[in-house]
């Protein structure tokens, strides 16, 4: 059975917001790197890396289900930081956006009862729960600790030893 249009564009449109992700996510890297922090600069490199993992994966399903994937621009981010608060509060702002948009995904699936990019999307579902707990974290222990020189330290020095682990597969 051929994918929905519908569905096809609707996931089509997520991949080009994943690779925005990524590339927001190099400039928040950027910002820490610029600012001495290893660790934070860690931790968004990883972020760079998992969003581009997703919208590959994305398009893995698209291309597995018949359907060639268009490759659309991605916007330059524009945002600028006045303190290592700010990329934290963004990056919240971002993933909390990025659920709404694996909502509306699902959202559109399920208006034409297309079952598997339902159970596709499952896995992104539970990732934006994930990633918006990780980020809600970054900002509470930021406001927390990131005021004094040792808590500051000590923050970089955890987001430091994050790992990347590589997606094989999308979980199905």
């Amino acid at each position: 059975m051929a994918i929905n249009s519908a569905v096809a564009q609707t996931l089509e449109e997520q991949i080009n917001a994943e690779l925005y992700s990524s590339y927001l996510y190099l400039t928040f890297a950027d910002y820490y790197e610029d600012r001495g922090l290893k660790g934070f600069a860690n931790w968004y490199m990883i972020q760079v890396k998992e969003e581009a993992d997703h919208a590959l994966a994305i398009r893995r399903y698209l291309l597995d289900n018949d359907y060639k994937p268009t490759m659309e621009a991605i916007a330059k981010p524009d945002k600028v930081f006045e303190n290592d608060l700010e990329p934290l509060e963004a990056g919240l702002a971002h993933e909390e956006y990025v659920t709404s948009l694996i909502h509306h995904c699902y959202e559109v699936a399920h208006e034409v009862r297309d079952i598997r990019a339902m159970q596709m999307l499952d896995w992104f579902v539970k990732e934006q729960g994930e990633e918006e707990a990780n980020a809600r974290d970054m900002v509470t222990n930021m406001k927390l600790f990131g005021s004094d020189p040792k808590g500051l330290f000590d923050l970089d020095r955890e987001y430091q030893a994050r790992v990347y682990t590589a997606q094989t597969a999308l979980p199905m």
